[in-house]
């Protein structure tokens, strides 16, 4: 009897049953996080990327624009990465197209 106290105290513990919502449950708010970020985060980004592309491809001479640095103009000449802008009597200037904000509407 002596022998076996030794032998008993030694004992490797029991495995640990899992309990309920084991190995997946773990990752659920893992993706729930994923999925709010997606329609918060990166999935307006993208719309806003689209709009811009199509506003950038949509240029033509004769269109009063907005800059990015908040100058006003109007398109005097189109290019194929480049457009002159018009800011007055004899003044031009050649800016990227990537720095056009906004085309305004007439009216």
């Amino acid at each position: 009897m002596s022998i076996l106290i030794p032998i008993l105290a030694q004992a490797p513990p029991a495995a640990p049953t899992p309990g309920p919502g084991g190995g997946i449950g773990f990752f659920v708010p893992f993706i729930f996080i994923f999925i709010i970020m997606y329609f918060v985060l990166f999935r307006p980004q993208k719309k806003r990327q689209q709009e811009q592309q199509r506003l950038i491809s949509a240029l033509k001479t004769g269109d009063k624009v907005v800059t990015n640095a908040g100058i006003h103009g109007l398109i005097a000449n189109v290019k194929e990465t480049t457009v002159m802008l018009k800011v007055a009597d004899n003044v031009k200037i050649e800016l990227e197209k990537s720095a056009i904000a906004n085309v305004l509407k007439d009216g």
